[in-house]
């Protein structure tokens, strides 16, 4: 049960911050019916507090649909508030429609049994008295990495963490660095080009596409070799296939991207790797660095074109650690 009083403020603002949880949730309880004030229901969001009693008796959270599994998962770090992954090439983030299986989700649930309400999306805060479809059950989750696209990936374990993560995210304070292997050799430098859905295939997104939005990306080429780079990339933005759209855009499309560009015989997937992550810690403001070393196949594709992996870039695994202030 949550009970608390306040003046001067809407329903679902003040009902949200007391309960600990987002906005739209407390909404979707509200119009639910499960909120007295002064002891009567009240069922508009906006309604300005005059100092009434607010109480509420939340909803336990609903059953996943999503089947928790044994999946192994290397752990770069955990504690209280968070998990840190390093996610391999070939598992899907969470479920998507006619995917209910192999995903991080399903991992996640198998391994830490989280509450399967975090990471709702607004839609799904309006069917959380309901049994969520599986596509939507997200628990934890903070930002993605494609299917083919390896490396650190962060898991929120509660609510209040999920929320501080999520804000920096979107407010761009989280520092987010890639590796890729190239056909061809881009230019360094800042690339600011909006990303929207292709106009023809939907599955696909493209420079300058229907509804684009801004999207930056510094690239940075670390060695080249028989036309083909090593790049390291710097996400500002987090559009959908942002590096690989920016880097097609540029003329060297990512080695082996059958999307964006064409299959390899030297990788079974697109060679991109989420290598770098540098954030504060929701709950102490610490600030964490984590790296995920970069896989085999990465490393042995550049070998085959000639190139030799710099001595500086980690491809073994590495424990996670604290560190200082970051530009």
């Amino acid at each position: 049960m949550v009970r608390f009083s306040a003046s001067g403020v809407r329903l679902d603002q003040a009902l949200a911050f007391e309960a600990n949880t987002s906005r739209a949730r407390a909404q979707a309880w509200i119009e639910a019916g499960l909120v007295l004030v002064g002891g009567k229901v009240i069922t508009k969001p906006s309604y300005k507090l005059r100092g009434e009693t607010v109480e509420v008796e939340p909803p336990p959270p609903v059953a996943a649909t999503v089947a928790a599994e044994d999946i192994p998962l290397q752990i770069l770090y955990e504690d209280s508030d968070l998990i840190v992954i390093n996610k391999p090439d070939g598992m899907i983030t969470h479920p998507a429609p006619g995917v209910y299986s192999g995903t991080l989700v399903n991992a996640i649930l198998g391994r830490f049994g989280l509450d399967v309400s975090l990471g709702e999306s607004e839609e799904t805060d309006e069917v959380r008295l309901a049994a969520p479809r599986p596509e939507l059950v997200r628990p934890g989750i903070v930002h993605r990495l494609d299917k083919d696209t390896s490396g650190v990936i962060v898991v929120a374990r509660h609510e209040a963490a999920h929320r501080r993560l999520s804000e920096a995210f979107a407010g761009r304070s989280v520092y987010k660095r890639y590796l890729a292997l190239t056909v061809g050799i881009p230019p360094a430098g800042t690339l600011a080009a909006p990303i929207g859905r292709h106009p023809v295939d939907r599955t696909r997104m493209h420079v300058g596409g229907v509804a684009a939005r801004h999207a930056q990306t510094d690239f940075e080429v670390l060695a080249s070799v028989q036309e083909h780079a090593l790049v390291s990339a710097i996400l500002h933005t987090g559009r959908t296939h942002q590096i690989r759209v920016h880097l097609k855009h540029l003329h060297a499309p990512i080695l082996g991207d059958d999307v964006y560009g064409k299959p390899s015989d030297l990788i079974a997937r697109q060679a991109l790797h989420a290598y770098e992550l540098r954030l504060q810690h929701p709950r102490s403001g610490r600030y964490l660095h984590f790296v995920a070393p970069v896989p085999a196949d990465m490393v042995w594709a550049w070998g085959l074109l000639g190139g030799v992996w710099p001595e500086d870039l980690k491809t073994e695994t590495v424990e996670a650690s604290a560190a200082g202030p970051f530009c």
